[in-house]
């Protein structure tokens, strides 16, 4: 019940349907039965007007039982060596695999590599079933359906909504296909079947490497263009005015999300099987992943010019989340350069008006609280890393000593202290 569960759950209660959200956190449990929202941009009035449609939560897997179909939406991160970390199906698919029953449709919605439905889930599903219940490869066969429909959730996206983002599915046999399109075309103006879970699963990949690869040729550029006395954006905007041809991304302090930072990664580790090296996927990853070390740089050198060291500098990170006007800390590239900020020996604080602290997560240890906007002039550098829409950046412009700006959030403001990231 995150970010993609909770509100496909709530699609589907929509339409009345009797929906069971299962999750391990029993505080989210608590939470969704007392009618309360822990997503910023689910309202509790949501959840409460899915709870007089039946809704209700529970962390009791025995309750599959009583389901016809279960949609499973977990985490698939990196590991510490940027491999994949598929334990969370695998938990899942195991808490699962022994409340199965025939005629039941089985749904996996985390992204990943090519094969994972058919290599991984499949097999703990069949081996877990005391019943010795088999998913079903053709018909006339007797046993439960199984299919691969990749999540697409955009959060912060108020112009396209849920409803009308098509939706792929790719089952492993037809009947599977047809029983999962029937289930989300109730609740998606249009579904796409695909021949494979894995064609499937390759979709998902391919959208997001889409976005990675060409965000990573927008932050290369903005390294070059700094060097040249060019103005990224407006080259970005300049080029946008064609109108074939082209699609505007625009560069960053590095990724953030679910997918995009993981996908490629995902992908070349797949591709080692197949004896294949993705040279040009890889690079692209390494050229976002090393953008938090470039916004480090370029911190140092606007304090350096002010004869301030990094080492010992008051420095306020404003935004943590990955994105503006989010409470999703997921692969934020906030986290990494708040981390890179300590280690080079500055004195770290935070704004972000959707996190009041920020503890520990997969891949960061932080432990920090909010720190208001109210002394700004006190910090050496503020850093710009995600801009949410409710900072005023002409007063922060103003107060503070160096801004280091990672996403022109200060465009149109003439000031000698913004320096461009």
């Amino acid at each position: 019940m995150g970010y993609v569960g909770l509100p496909l759950a709530l699609l589907f209660s929509e339409q009345k349907f009797r929906v069971t959200g299962f999750d391990v956190d029993t505080r989210k449990v608590e939470a969704l039965n007392s009618g309360r929202s822990y997503i910023v941009r689910i309202l509790p009035e949501d959840i409460q007007k899915a709870r007089q449609a039946g809704f209700r939560a529970t962390s009791d897997y025995a309750e599959i039982e009583q389901m016809d179909a279960v949609i499973i939406c977990v985490p698939t991160p990196l590991d510490q060596y940027h491999q994949p970390d598929l334990s969370y199906i695998e938990q899942t698919a195991q808490a699962i695999a022994p409340h199965v029953h025939p005629g039941q449709l089985i749904v996996l919605e985390s992204t990943t590599y090519p094969g994972t439905t058919e290599e991984i889930l499949v097999p703990i599903l069949e081996k877990g079933n005391p019943a010795g219940l088999r998913v079903i490869r053709k018909e006339g066969d007797a046993g439960f359906h199984v299919a691969f429909s990749p999540e697409r959730e955009d959060p912060g996206n108020e112009t396209v909504s849920r409803h009308d983002i098509p939706k792929v599915i790719g089952g492993i046999e037809p009947a599977a296909t047809a029983m999962a399109s029937a289930l989300y075309g109730s609740i998606f103006k249009r579904t796409v079947p695909v021949s494979t879970p894995a064609t499937a699963e390759m979709t998902k990949l391919l959208e997001n490497i889409y976005r990675c690869v060409n965000i990573a040729l927008v932050n290369e550029l903005k390294q070059l263009c700094q060097r040249m006395n060019i103005d990224i954006f407006e080259v970005i905007d300049a080029a946008k005015t064609k109108p074939f041809g082209y699609q505007a991304f625009y560069p960053g302090p590095g990724l953030g999300g679910h997918c995009i930072p993981i996908d490629p990664f995902y992908l070349s580790w797949k591709a080692k099987q197949f004896d294949f090296r993705t040279r040009f996927i890889e690079l692209a990853g390494e050229v976002n992943s090393n953008m938090p070390y470039y916004v480090i740089e370029k911190t140092a050198e606007a304090l350096n010019k002010h004869k301030k060291c990094l080492n010992g500098s008051k420095v306020l990170v404003l935004g943590v989340a990955y994105k503006r006007d989010i409470d999703d800390l997921r692969e934020s590239p906030s986290l990494t350069v708040i981390e890179l900020l300590r280690k080079s020996g500055a004195e770290v604080s935070y704004n972000d008006p959707y996190f009041p602290t920020v503890g520990h997560g997969r891949h960061y240890d932080l432990n920090m609280t909010n720190t208001p906007l109210e002394e700004i002039g006190k910090f050496d550098a503020v850093v710009i890393v995600t801009d949410h829409t409710s900072y005023d950046y002409p007063r922060i412009v103003k107060e503070a000593k160096i801004v280091v700006d990672t996403r022109n959030a200060t465009k149109g403001i003439a000031a000698s202290n913004i320096v461009h990231c």
